[in-house]
């Protein structure tokens, strides 16, 4: 088993950033390793991060600007082969549908609930984790 997992965090807030981080922890379940967060501000990063690879999660804030998180789950889902799952921050109930859109593997709304986000998240990387163990 791997002894870290690497989450990518975009957000051009800095403050949900800091919100997301505290709220994961440094591991979101017993059964998986410690979480190794690096946060992003821009899109740029994002999609240099990703080419390099080695993401277990991806985090996204659907309403960090300019470049919202929905658009880039979107091209990241279409652009990168075995792309990691995206977990989308998202502001409005009424916005599910374009986390649909955007092929996001899960949503959690704002404010970032302490609990519901590190569930989502440690859902997600269990099925990635397992996949990877299978490949």
């Amino acid at each position: 088993m791997k002894t870290t997992a690497r989450v990518l965090l975009y957000s051009d807030d800095r403050v949900t950033r800091e919100q997301v981080r505290l709220a994961l922890g440094k591991n979101v379940a017993a059964d998986l390793p410690e979480l190794d967060v690096f946060e992003v501000a821009t899109q740029p990063v994002v999609l240099q991060t990703m080419d390099a690879g080695g993401v277990d999660l991806v985090i996204l804030d659907g309403e960090a600007t300019p470049s919202g998180g929905m658009g880039l789950c979107h091209q990241l889902k279409n652009e990168i082969t075995d792309c990691p799952p995206v977990l989308l921050l998202v502001a409005r109930v009424a916005d599910a549908w374009l986390a649909t859109w955007s092929e996001a593997d899960a949503i959690t709304p704002y404010p970032v609930d302490p609990v519901r986000l590190p569930a989502a998240a440690a859902e997600l990387l269990r099925a990635r984790l397992s996949q990877e163990a299978t490949a």
